[in-house]
């Protein structure tokens, strides 16, 4: 159906305009933007949306989450990463959620997401030990029919846990490592038929659904499997997508497994390379930002997590100055406890304005507009897709009321909206034309049932986590230590 948005103020985020307002129609055919102007025609059967007093921009872009950690948020704190994933992510568990659990988490993720005019998530989506095509297939039946656009993967690693940390094997106690005996390790060319079936089953679907490959660390994957991760990405067009130098016990496993940084040991193999994109980026030195800038590899900033475990502040105005493409996240829900990219907007907004930087130096909103839109695009290898709102690109869009107390009184509307808004200005959000959230109210689901749903089953899971969590609780104190040798270490 064409749908022509009449006399709106408009954030466009393309090259001629970038986060600078100005007025005009939009007009929608076949879920794409067909034309940008003023005082478009109207022909017989176009739907007239009346913008007059609204801003219409593109719909944000979270470049790196989690839906597997949707049930988790609100339940840990004051625990560094390592720390956080004995409990999380815990190595000893008991159960595997259900597929509806799968399915519910995933409906969680996109729920908040469009709510808070988020139009496309990259879910690095986690389901130890197994990758399995059907229980792919919940979170991917999920973001179908609520309607948001998602680039999936199944995240893998095949190194021992405690070979991808320094000084496990000296620290862990013989009869606790004992405990960890996971089987043989997946291997590589096993992975890469599971993503050839799974770049078959979900790739395109709905013309909404991507999949990528995701190593998880490189840390946690053998070279072996690395490469033929890049080449599977290479060859389909999709991303690479890793974490990479999140923490300082990660910096310290490079220099003393490979000599040398996680970046530059990933140059060394290859996998630097447009089309990569590494989430965190924390623990950067200058010569791996200026490899990262000549290799064209993407940064997802992560910063509302990183600091709620803290990880650090990356160096993202010297990744920006080098040409990285940085992009935004919320990471996961437990370890952000918010999956908004407004939240992550502002703190990232606020938290670059260092004292020991010229502040012509801060982000500007500006900056951190582009993060959230068209560099997360760019990230998840949908630059040509969507994140701008341009002829021919797909039309998601959010569209805000510039009435609002957000926006009240208005004076620079991208201020507004990196330090001000919220998301609560949200009127109406499209995914590829189609309205999935209106004044409220998801258009494609029932939100009340499915929440109903959660509340009802989350007790059960919740209860199987924390047995989980009370198993893992003896490797505590080795990980503890683990943490303390490495903040003691010089890099």
């Amino acid at each position: 159906m064409r749908k022509l948005i009449r006399n709106a103020t408009v954030i466009a985020m393309d090259q001629a305009h970038g986060a600078e307002p100005f007025s005009s129609d939009l007009l929608i055919e076949g879920g794409r933007i067909a034309v940008i102007g003023s005082k478009l025609d109207v022909q017989p059967g176009t739907e007239i949306i009346d913008a007059s007093g609204k801003l219409v921009m593109p719909g944000l872009i979270n470049a790196h989450t989690h839906s597997a950690e949707m049930f988790l948020r609100g339940r840990y704190e004051k625990l560094p990463l390592e720390l956080w994933l004995l409990y999380a992510y815990p190595f000893l568990r008991a159960f595997s959620p259900l597929p509806r659990i799968l399915y519910l988490r995933s409906m969680l993720l996109a729920m908040e997401s469009i709510s808070s005019g988020v139009t496309t998530i990259v879910d690095h989506f986690f389901d130890p030990p197994q990758h399995d095509l059907a229980r792919l297939g919940e979170a991917v039946r999920a973001y179908e029919q609520i309607g948001i656009r998602a680039t999936v993967s199944s995240a893998v690693m095949n190194i021992h846990p405690l070979d991808a940390l320094p000084f496990a094997r000296d620290v862990v106690p013989a009869d606790l490592q004992a405990l960890l005996a996971f089987g043989p390790p997946i291997k590589p060319h096993d992975y890469i038929d599971y993503c050839t079936s799974a770049h078959r089953a979900f790739h395109g679907r709905k013309g909404r659904i991507s999949f990528m490959v995701a190593p998880s660390a490189p840390q946690r994957c053998t070279p072996e499997l690395m490469q033929a991760c890049r080449d599977f990405a290479t060859d389909r067009g999709i991303p690479y997508h890793s974490h990479v130098l999140e923490t300082r016990v990660q910096a310290v496993t490079a220099h003393l497994q490979y000599g040398r940084s996680l970046i530059a040991y990933m140059n060394d193999l290859g996998l630097l390379q447009a089309g990569t994109a590494i989430a965190h980026g924390v623990w950067l030195d200058e010569a791996d930002i200026d490899m990262l800038g000549r290799a064209g590899v993407s940064v997802v900033h992560n910063v509302i997590a990183n600091l709620k475990l803290g990880s650090g502040i990356a160096p993202v105005r010297r990744l920006m100055d080098a040409g990285v493409n940085v992009a935004l996240g919320s990471d996961g829900a437990s370890s952000n406890d918010t999956v908004r990219i407004f939240d992550a907007m502002r703190i990232a907004a606020l938290i670059h304005s260092m004292p020991d930087m010229h502040h012509t130096e801060w982000l500007s909103a500006t900056d951190v507009l582009h993060m959230a839109t068209i560099n997360g695009a760019r990230s998840a290898g949908l630059g040509q897709v969507t994140g701008s709102l341009e002829t021919g690109k797909a039309a998601d869009l959010i569209v805000l009321n510039l009435d609002a107390l957000s926006f009240t009184p208005c004076n620079r509307i991208p201020h507004h909206l990196v330090y001000a808004e919220n998301g609560s200005s949200i009127e109406q959000v499209m995914v590829g034309g189609e309205v999935v959230f209106e004044r409220g109210r998801f258009v494609t689901i029932n939100g009340g049932e499915i929440l109903a749903e959660i509340r009802e089953i989350a007790p059960a899971f919740l209860d199987a986590q924390r047995r989980d969590e009370d198993r893992n609780a003896v490797f505590h104190a080795s990980f503890a230590e683990i943490h303390r040798r490495a903040s003691a270490n010089s890099l």
